[in-house]
């Protein structure tokens, strides 16, 4: 009554495969900085921190489903992990961009002058 051993050395090489794409287009959209995804705007942001944003979710939960095995849980379980992950990053995004975006504004609008 032993255990079979399962070889993970396909899926290693797909996960990695998978995660290694994705982080080529990041960097390639970084260096190139295509002008129609840089200057196009949607609530706030151009396009191109998007595509950054989204990507880098993706990859995100992606490595939470390969590498913390989150496919082998309850359904229950992989729910509160992962939407209670992606819930706190799109929290702490929106944060980061309205704070920001309020901070810019009050720097260009007022009598305060960039000085750093």
């Amino acid at each position: 009554m032993g255990h079979d051993h399962v070889s993970n050395t396909k899926r290693i090489w797909l996960v990695f495969g998978y995660l290694s794409i994705i982080t080529i287009v990041e960097v390639a959209l970084g260096i190139k900085r295509p002008e129609a995804l840089y200057h196009s705007h949607f609530l706030t942001m151009n396009l191109l921190n998007w595509i950054f944003i989204i990507l880098t979710l993706v990859k995100a939960y992606y490595i939470v489903w390969a590498f913390m095995h989150m496919e082998g849980e309850t359904k229950a379980l992989r729910r509160a992990v992962v939407w209670t992950g992606i819930f706190l990053i799109l929290y702490l995004t929106f944060i980061l961009l309205t704070e920001g975006h309020y901070v810019f504004t009050v720097f260009r609008d007022a009598t305060i002058k960039w000085n750093f």
